[in-house]
């Protein structure tokens, strides 16, 4: 079984971790992490003003960040996983890479972080369940 675990570092992302650990058969299971970070305002500009690979050097090491507390769970656990770090439209990109992986389904947190995320069921949940095409299980 192909599971999908996006992750922002925050509690509700690490229950979504947890449920995986607890529920999969860990033969059968091919983990794979994702992180998704926003895009820069005015990347196009802020490209060239300080250049392209210092912007993807700045995404990758925000995105092993958030990362960092879900693999050091997993490795607690002695799961295997695979992990990727994203920029993009959050909801959009996972859906995206549940297809073109071959996910089986995606289990992840009702929210991120931040205070407007805690305030709503977190947008990127509603993203995620309306255009991806694999079972969502979402974890409070």
């Amino acid at each position: 079984m192909k599971t999908l675990v996006p992750t922002d570092g925050s509690e509700t992302s690490l229950r979504a971790v947890d449920h995986v650990i607890n529920k999969s058969q860990r033969d059968a299971l091919e983990l794979h992490l994702i992180n998704v970070q926003p895009p820069l305002p005015y990347a196009g500009r802020a490209a060239s003003a300080v250049g392209h690979s210092n912007i993807e050097d700045y995404h990758r090491e925000e995105g092993l960040k958030c990362l960092e507390p879900a693999e050091r769970t997993l490795d607690a656990a002695g799961i295997r996983y695979h992990y990727h770090v994203a920029v993009g439209d959050a909801g959009e990109v996972i859906a995206k890479y549940a297809r073109e992986h071959g996910i089986d389904q995606i289990v992840m947190g009702t929210h991120g972080r931040g205070a407007v995320a805690s305030v709503l069921m977190g947008s990127v949940a509603k993203e995620v369940l309306e255009k991806a095409s694999v079972p969502v299980v979402l974890v409070k």
